[in-house]
Order: structure tokens, then C-alpha cells, then sequence
């Protein structure tokens, strides 16, 4: 199973109005990101934890959704 920080740099290059290419720009320049993890819990805690994250947690959950139907 790919982890999840690499599934995300796929939608690194969409426009930037994209809430999920913001997203995965955002973990591409976060050197913390835990980068080989897969749980939703780990990574979610993470995002919630970390100030550098601004956007609304249902972006990182509608990616999650996509990140799961693709594994």
C-alpha cells in the first residue's frame, strides 16, 4: 500500500483554487509530514496538531476517501 503522503503528490500540480492540490502542496513542503504512514488516525491527528495547517479538515478527509478507493 502506497502511504498516503505519496498518493498526495500526484494532485501537487492542480490549479491552485484546488482545495486538495493545496492540501498536497502543503505536505509536499512540510518536512514533518509523517511520510510513510497509511492510518487515517496518525495522519489526521497530525494534521490537527500542526499549526502550519489552515484549511478545513474535510479537505483532508474528502482526500482520504480518494486515497482509499485508489489502494
Amino acid at each position: 500500500m502506497k502511504s498516503f503522503y505519496h498518493y498526495m503528490m500526484k494532485f501537487r500540480l492542480n490549479p491552485k483554487n484546488d482545495l486538495i492540490g493545496q492540501l498536497a502542496r502543503f505536505v509536499y513542503e512540510d518536512h514533518s509530514f509523517p511520510k510513510t504512514a497509511d492510518d487515517y488516525n496518525e495522519i489526521s491527528s497530525y494534521l490537527e496538531l500542526n499549526g502550519d495547517y489552515t484549511m478545513s479538515m474535510s479537505v483532508f478527509d474528502e482526500a482520504w476517501e480518494l486515497y482509499e478507493m485508489n489502494q
